[in-house]
C-alpha cells in the first residue's frame, strides 16, 4: 500500500503547455495521483471517473480548509496565487452539511429552471448581436474575444444584476483571479477589488431590487432565511467566475473540435446529429474545468491501492477524468459526437456540490453553436489547431485566443 512521496509527485505545469500528455500522466499513476500545484504545493488528484464519482460523494472529504493540515501549520502563504480558489470566502462552495443544503437550496430557488428558461430569448437576442458584428466579407477574427467572450460575461451579468459598465474590470480582475502567473503583491488586492464590486452590487441590488438573482438572494435572506451579507457576495462572485468562465471554454473548445474533425461537424451541419451532441461531447473530451480545487480529508481515506492521509487536500482532475477508458472505454481519447453512454461525463461535478449553473452553461451553448455556424458554416480555424495556445490557468481548460476564418453562408 502506498501513500506516495515526494519524488513521485506530478508538478502540474503552471503555463498549461501540453494538458493532454499531463492528463495522461495522472490516469497512468493511477485512480488516486500524488501531484505539485503551483507555488509548490502537494496535494492529491483523483484521476478516474468512478473514483471520482465515490469520493466526491464521500463525507469524508469536506470544504473546510481549516482541515488542511498545510493551512493549519502556515505553509500556504496569503499571497499564493491559487488562495482565491482554495479559500474563496463562505459561500456554498466551501461548506458542507446543514450550511450547504441552506444556501444551495436558496440558490436554487432563484435559479430555477423556469429562470433559466426565461434566460433563452435574451440569450439568443445577445447572440445575434455579437454575430452581426461579425458579418461581412471573407474575415479573419479573435472568435474568443468577439463571441465566446462576451456571450456569457453578457449572461451572467444579466442573470445576477451587475452593471455592464464594470464587465471590463471585472474581465481584468477575473484575468488574475484564475491565473498562476499573478504577481504575489497583487494577489490579495484583487481578492479585494473583486469582493468590493460584489459587495457594491449587494448594496444597490438592496436599495433598489430588480429581476435577477442577486435581489432573488437578498429578498430571501430578508424572509428569515438566513443568508448573510457575506455569504450573498462570496455566492454572487462564485456565481460570476463559475459562470462565464467555464462557458466560455465549452464554446471555443467545441469550434475547436469541429473545426479538427469535418466529417463529425459535416454530421451536425447536416442535422445528422445534434448540437446537444457536439456539447455534451465537448464536455466530456475537453472539459472546461481541467482541475476543480479543493476537498480535504477529515481522516484516511483509502482510494485504490493508496490512501489519501486524512488533513491532506483532493483536487479532482476533470481532464484526466474526462478521459478515463475504463469509463468511456478504448476510444476515450477520441472526440465523437455520435458516441453513446448512459455517464458520458462529470464534468459539471457530481454529488451535493454539482454546479448548479449546468443547465445556464448548456443553455448558452446550444443557443450559441447553433447560430453561429447557420451564420458562418464554412467556419474553420485560421491557423492549425498545434498553434492555440493554453492560458497559465490550471483550472481552465482555456487558451488565449481563437483565430478563426469567418465565410457568411450562401
Amino acid at each position: 500500500m502506498s501513500t506516495g512521496t515526494e519524488d513521485t509527485r506530478i508538478v502540474l505545469d503552471p503555463f498549461v503547455g501540453d494538458l493532454d500528455g499531463e492528463s495522461a500522466r495522472l490516469r497512468e499513476a493511477g485512480p488516486l495521483a500524488a501531484v505539485e500545484l503551483p507555488g509548490g504545493v502537494p496535494v492529491w488528484a483523483v484521476t478516474r471517473h468512478a473514483e471520482a464519482k465515490q469520493l466526491l460523494t464521500d463525507p469524508r472529504l469536506v470544504k473546510d480548509i481549516n482541515v488542511w493540515g498545510a493551512w493549519q501549520r502556515g505553509e500556504i502563504p496569503a499571497d499564493w496565487p491559487l488562495i482565491g480558489l482554495a479559500n474563496p470566502g463562505r459561500s456554498m462552495l466551501t461548506v458542507d452539511g446543514a450550511d450547504h443544503r441552506r444556501m444551495r437550496t436558496l440558490v436554487a430557488q432563484a435559479l430555477t429552471p423556469r429562470r433559466v428558461e426565461q434566460m433563452r430569448e435574451r440569450i439568443a437576442k445577445r447572440t445575434q448581436g455579437l454575430l452581426d458584428g461579425l458579418d461581412g466579407d471573407e474575415v479573419e477574427v479573435d472568435l474568443k474575444a468577439a463571441f465566446a467572450y462576451p456571450l456569457p460575461m453578457y449572461v451572467i451579468a444579466d442573470l445576477m444584476g451587475i452593471a455592464e459598465d464594470q464587465l471590463p474590470r471585472l474581465k481584468e480582475l477575473f484575468e488574475k483571479f484564475f491565473s498562476t502567473q499573478t504577481p504575489p503583491a497583487e494577489v490579495i488586492a484583487t481578492l479585494t477589488e473583486l469582493a468590493g464590486i460584489m459587495a457594491a452590487t449587494v448594496a444597490a441590488k438592496r436599495a433598489e431590487p430588480g429581476d435577477d438573482l442577486t435581489s432573488a438572494l437578498i429578498a430571501a435572506s430578508e424572509n428569515g432565511d438566513h443568508l448573510t451579507d457575506e455569504e450573498i457576495v462570496s455566492t454572487l462572485q462564485l456565481m460570476v467566475a463559475a459562470g462565464h468562465e467555464t462557458t466560455i471554454s465549452l464554446i471555443v473548445n467545441a469550434v475547436v473540435n469541429l473545426s479538427t474533425h469535418p466529417v463529425q461537424r459535416a454530421l451536425v451541419l447536416a442535422g445528422e446529429a445534434d448540437w446537444s451532441s457536439v456539447v455534451e461531447e465537448t464536455l466530456r473530451h475537453s472539459t472546461p474545468t481541467s482541475h476543480v480545487l479543493i476537498r480535504f480529508a477529515t481522516e484516511d481515506v483509502q482510494v485504490g491501492d493508496k490512501v489519501l492521509p486524512a488533513g491532506d487536500a483532493l483536487i479532482v482532475s476533470y481532464a484526466a477524468i474526462g478521459r478515463d477508458e475504463e469509463a468511456h472505454g478504448p476510444t476515450a481519447g477520441e472526440f465523437d459526437i455520435t458516441r453513446t453512454s448512459e455517464n458520458r461525463h462529470i464534468s459539471f461535478g457530481h454529488g451535493p456540490h454539482v454546479c448548479p449553473g449546468a443547465a445556464l452553461s448548456r443553455l448558452e451553448a446550444d443557443v450559441a453553436l447553433p447560430a453561429l455556424y447557420e451564420r458562418f458554416p464554412h467556419l474553420d480555424l485560421a491557423v492549425p489547431a498545434t498553434e492555440l495556445r493554453n492560458k497559465p490557468v490550471v483550472t481552465q481548460n482555456d487558451i488565449f485566443e481563437l483565430p478563426v476564418k469567418l465565410t457568411p453562408g450562401d
